[in-house]
């Protein structure tokens, strides 16, 4: 480990230790009632595991013959090791855990930057959901998506939103945090951006409450943040390896501008530096205040 991933991985820890005065150590996990779980130390589908766990198990999302829409990030085609996407190991073990939990169809799909067909496969991720026993979806064409409107929204008033997110019983947002040019950060509100058709309306008229707006239309029932390998600079898509470190953390909440405010922090920002955040808690789509949350931290 060099000196910059050391002095990164210290800084995230720090961050990780003072997610909230509620955090415990595992093996003391005793209630599933926790407003934000923090975990930290194993491999993609280990934290998952563990981290469901202390949220009540994936059973407490997921029913029997229910149809769930997971929305990692897929937009770039880059391989799994410069974190431009979501780890295609969490992709698959959420997708099994899901079917395991009885579901009827698992679909995994989004809009992508780069050309769709070679983001789900250089990914790793089309490979993933398929061996997983889930459905990958393309997101490429208009006819998918759905005009709505967004009563609660300032500037974005109405979106194409696509039928998957629409029609589907569960919707679990499944993000990486990374750097990005436009918003300091990509986490899970940006993630968002990836089940609209006209992303480029959002960039014109003030992304951070288009952002904002959008969260008060249909919050994901679940979102995991992906923070094993973090790209720290150079983002959304990355240039090489140099711009990525190891992490090795997850976050889990119902709430996603908690969640996106704890994964801030982890990144060494405060959710104050990130102004689609600021936004969303003054218009309740969640909360940012974490020292006033119930946070269960593990440690494996």
């Amino acid at each position: 480990m060099n000196r910059r991933d050391f002095l990164v991985g210290t800084a995230a820890l720090s961050a990780f230790t003072a997610f909230g005065k509620y955090g415990r150590l595992l093996g003391n996990v005793t209630s599933p009632s926790y407003d934000l779980v923090a975990v930290k130390g194993s491999s993609p589908a280990a934290m998952l595991e563990h981290g469901l766990n202390a949220m009540g198990g994936i059973k407490a999302f997921v029913k029997k013959n229910q149809t769930v829409v997971i929305k990692p990030n897929i937009g770039w085609d880059t391989a799994p090791e410069r974190a431009a996407n979501t780890n295609p190991e969490l992709v698959g073990r959420l997708v099994k855990l899901c079917k395991d939990a009885g579901a009827k169809d698992v679909y995994v799909f989004d809009h992508t930057c780069d050309t769709w067909s070679k983001c789900y496969k250089n990914s790793g991720i089309e490979r993933a959901v398929k061996d997983a026993g889930g459905k990958i979806a393309p997101g490429n064409s208009e006819s998918n998506y759905h005009e709505v409107e967004i009563k609660n929204g300032k500037r974005l008033k109405k979106a194409k939103v696509h039928e998957l997110i629409l029609d589907s019983a569960v919707f679990i947002n499944l993000p990486i945090l990374k750097n990005h040019g436009s918003t300091r950060l990509s986490i899970g509100m940006k993630n968002l951006m990836g089940v609209v058709w006209d992303r480029g309306y959002w960039h014109k008229n003030d992304l951070h409450q288009c952002i904002a707006d959008f969260g008060t239309f249909r919050k994901p029932d679940l979102n995991i943040i992906d923070a094993y390998a973090v790209m720290k600079q150079n983002g959304p898509r990355g240039v090489s390896l140099d711009d990525v470190t190891i992490m090795k953390s997850m976050l889990i909440s119902k709430d996603m501008v908690a969640a996106d405010a704890a994964a801030t922090k982890l990144f060494g920002m405060e959710p104050e530096d990130v102004s689609y955040l600021n936004i969303a808690d003054e218009m309740k789509v969640g909360r940012k205040d974490i020292k006033n949350l119930k946070v269960q931290r593990i440690s494996l």
